[in-house]
């Protein structure tokens, strides 16, 4: 078993916990160190800065104990996925109802449009006032749109 699977089951529960999801665990060599990137989340909102400093420090409470890390010394950071990443899991679209999402289909053109709902294995997207679901399957890639001036609905 690899370093990164060891290091994921060894935190998910403690992640969990916390309340949190654990997306994603990377062990990277930098030089004579290790970076060890930790990606946490929230099932139906963005975490605060403040929720991250406590579950950072309780990952880094387990990994200072953990034997398997060896001698090598290792920097840890601990993140929340950034508005770049993509929207793979029925989770991440549900967070993110009524925002911009950027969809690149497995044929046919780009197009941006408003989430509007979320099912086991669709979205419903509004382009100008019209609603049309797609499939999942029907999705190469998707990306949250970042809005600067967006006027709320009243």
């Amino acid at each position: 078993m690899s370093l990164v699977n060891n290091l994921t089951e060894l935190l998910t529960p403690a992640v969990t916990r916390a309340g949190f999801v654990l997306e994603e665990v990377t062990v990277t060599p930098v030089g004579k160190r290790r970076l060890i990137a930790v990606v946490v989340d929230c099932e139906d909102r963005n975490p605060s800065l403040d929720e991250v400093t406590v579950v950072s420090k309780e990952v880094s409470a387990i990994l200072d104990n953990y034997t398997q890390m060896g001698e090598m010394p290792f920097t840890l950071e601990v993140t929340t996925p950034g508005i770049d990443r993509p929207l793979t899991l029925g989770r991440h679209w549900k967070k993110n109802i009524g925002r911009l999402v950027k969809i690149t289909p497995k044929t046919g053109e780009k197009y941006i449009g408003r989430i509007a709902s979320v099912k086991d294995n669709a979205v419903t997207i509004e382009i100008k006032g019209k609603e049309s679901e797609i499939s999942f399957a029907e999705i190469s890639r998707a990306q949250i749109e970042v809005e600067f001036n967006r006027k709320e609905v009243k």
